[in-house]
């Protein structure tokens, strides 16, 4: 879960500007990755079996670039995949606007695209990609029904933004345009994702939280701050407006410009009156600022409350479940995308790379830090009882909970804020996207920065 400095320059036609998460997403979320060191030791000791089912004498010199966001592109997870599979994956690390426009004007030097579901539909509809043949993944049908039917627990998936299930499928392998429901084909193959909502001071704010509205309360005049990424923070502030029930908008995740305008209006408007203390770009100034209580409530990513924990300093991240249709999360979800260049053993390395990925050990290892894996039941394998039970359970942890390097992240008796997997996921107002009038919203939003 810094910020590009020139978000209008894009390669082609793509709009890079319109990112829901960029520079900033990927170096906060790359504090949490830090070292790879101590990860095979750390995140399960169950060994992966199984890979490769291809020639390993022949794949052996075969390598894998593995390119996208910091947050999800690990190189501890490639450096496992390696030992695993036989053959070499190497991860690079570029914010989500070099991202996109390194798939779209050099997709040669990709071997497999990290991208959001509005980055694979921006590079399905540019025919960079190729399909991932649906029965050639083994654990497809265990795969959650967010995935496969837009659902889970019974509840529709919010369609606000872009969901996963909205961009993951298409009619052929070589097809440009997304397919509504599922399909022998995929645009990418989900691998994490998360529902992200707004940290707070308990100590400093003597009530509970539970809805966004308290984000632009005039009672933490000065002591607020808003994420400075434009489709991201423009979401959080539209969460925020809806809460307080000042408007009520279509689409938060596709706004027409007249809802772009009162969003952008009112931001200013609480800018020049002071409310807010800071905007923040990285995980480690949201960190700082809250440790430091120079902010008391902020929108915020899950791993960054329990970093200001691991400081000494109590932080809460608030449980804005849906009330009617308000409040709720905002969903993000990355997966991987194949080429449209990889052919012969090349993908049959892919596939096996593909499949190695939900086999559990990633899914266990993202865990660690607050992310989720689509296929729950394979990283379940490669998490202790008491990691199972925190992570996805919402119940209290017996033991202390460490993060994917060892590192101390909960002591015993911590419980997950906002609950359960099935709490969380279930409560998702809108997902992370790409608008419609997005070159339009980044304009305004600069008019914001500046105010």
């Amino acid at each position: 879960m810094s910020e590009s400095s020139d978000k209008t320059k894009a390669a082609t036609t793509v709009d890079a500007t319109a990112t829901p998460s960029d520079a900033s997403v990927n170096e906060g979320r790359r504090s949490l990755l830090k070292s790879a060191a101590a990860a095979a030791g750390v995140a399960g000791t169950q060994a992966v079996t199984g890979f490769p089912l291809i020639w390993a004498q022949e794949i052996k010199d075969i390598e894998l670039r593995h390119v996208g966001v910091s947050y999800s592109v690990v190189k501890a997870i490639g450096d496992q995949a390696s030992k695993d599979l036989g053959f070499k994956v190497t991860m690079q690390n570029l914010d989500t606007s070099a991202a996109i426009n390194r798939f779209v004007t050099q997709p040669n030097s990709v071997d497999i695209a990290d991208v959001e579901g509005w980055q694979a539909k921006l590079a399905t509809k540019r025919a960079v990609l190729q399909g991932i043949e649906r029965k050639r993944i083994k654990e497809f049908d265990n795969i959650l029904p967010i995935f496969t039917k837009g659902e889970i627990d019974g509840k529709v998936v919010s369609r606000q933004g872009i969901s996963p299930y909205e961009a993951m499928y298409i009619s052929s392998k070589d097809a440009t345009d997304l397919h509504e429901g599922v399909t022998d084909w995929m645009t990418f193959l989900p691998q994490v994702y998360n529902a992200d909502s707004i940290g707070y001071r308990p100590d400093l704010i003597k009530k509970p939280i539970t809805e966004w509205k308290e984000l632009i309360n005039p009672e933490y005049k000065g002591k607020a701050a808003i994420l400075d990424v434009p489709a991201i923070g423009i979401m959080d502030a539209a969460l925020c407006f809806e809460s307080a029930g000042e408007i009520k908008y279509g689409n938060k995740g596709n706004m027409t410009k007249s809802e772009i305008d009162f969003t952008i209006n009112r931001l200013i408007e609480l800018k020049k009156a002071g409310h807010f203390r800071a905007t923040w770009t990285t995980f480690d100034q949201s960190v700082q600022l809250m440790a430091a209580g120079e902010v008391i409530v902020q929108s915020m990513w899950s791993p960054a409350v329990a970093a200001v924990r691991v400081k000494g300093m109590p932080c809460i991240y608030a449980p804005v479940n849906k009330k009617g249709d308000k409040e709720g999360y905002r969903g993000w979800c990355n997966g991987m995308a194949l080429m449209r260049h990889l052919s012969g053993k090349k993908l049959e390395a892919a596939y096996e790379y593909l499949n190695w990925y939900l086999s559990g050990w990633q899914g266990g290892f993202v865990a660690r830090y607050g992310y989720y894996s689509p296929v729950p039941s394979t990283a379940k394998k490669f998490l202790s009882a008491n990691e199972w039970a925190y992570w996805y359970e919402g119940k209290p942890a017996k033991e202390t909970i460490l993060d994917p390097y060892g590192v101390v992240m909960e002591k015993a008796g911590a419980l997950r804020d906002g609950g359960s997997f099935l709490e969380r996921v279930t409560n998702i107002s809108c997902w992370n996207t790409l608008m419609d009038e997005a070159q339009y919203m980044n304009k305004r939003w600069n008019d914001f920065k500046v105010a």
